[in-house]
């Protein structure tokens, strides 16, 4: 069986996440979104709320797995016997700090592979941190993030 791991804060999860999971269910026959745990962001929604919202927008696609992890993804890959992880590449300079990431990650666990999936081209713009700024400045971002996201960001409106 092909796992993959597809690892994200995903605060707020947005159309751009949606599109490279939707993505990675067709290459892989199991794919565990994790919503990681960052030190150095200040999340907008707790980690909790972040996961019972993914298994919701997931809860009809059998080959996704939601989970949260606190330490480093290649050791949940390990631990799980993952051999892949799933990373979204933007235009915007994504791919040196993706290329770094991945360089490390397979020098940590060199079983583990790291698979970019460019964007779409509809979505290469949209960011969680943008997302999260437009919102917070009282923004319309209901282009950017599926319905249940953009209700659970009404029902927290700052």
């Amino acid at each position: 069986m092909k796992a993959a791991l597809y690892a994200g804060t995903f605060d707020p999860f947005t159309n751009g996440h949606l599109d490279i999971v939707q993505r990675g269910v067709k290459l892989f026959d199991k794919l565990t979104v994790m919503v990681a745990v960052s030190p150095t962001k200040k999340p907008l929604l707790a980690q909790e709320r972040r996961m019972e919202l993914l298994k919701e927008i997931f809860k009809d696609e059998p080959k996704v797995e939601v989970v949260a992890w606190g330490g480093l993804v290649v050791e949940y890959a390990r631990q799980h016997n993952i051999g892949y992880i799933v990373r979204g590449l933007r235009p915007t300079g994504d791919f040196e700090t993706e290329f770094q990431m991945a360089s490390m990650n397979r020098k940590l666990n060199d079983k583990l592979e790291t698979v970019f999936l460019t964007t779409s081209e509809k979505l290469y713009y949209v960011s969680s941190t943008l997302v999260k700024e437009v919102w917070q400045h009282g923004g319309d971002v209901s282009p950017f993030v599926p319905p249940l996201i953009l209700a659970e960001l009404k029902k927290n409106k700052p």
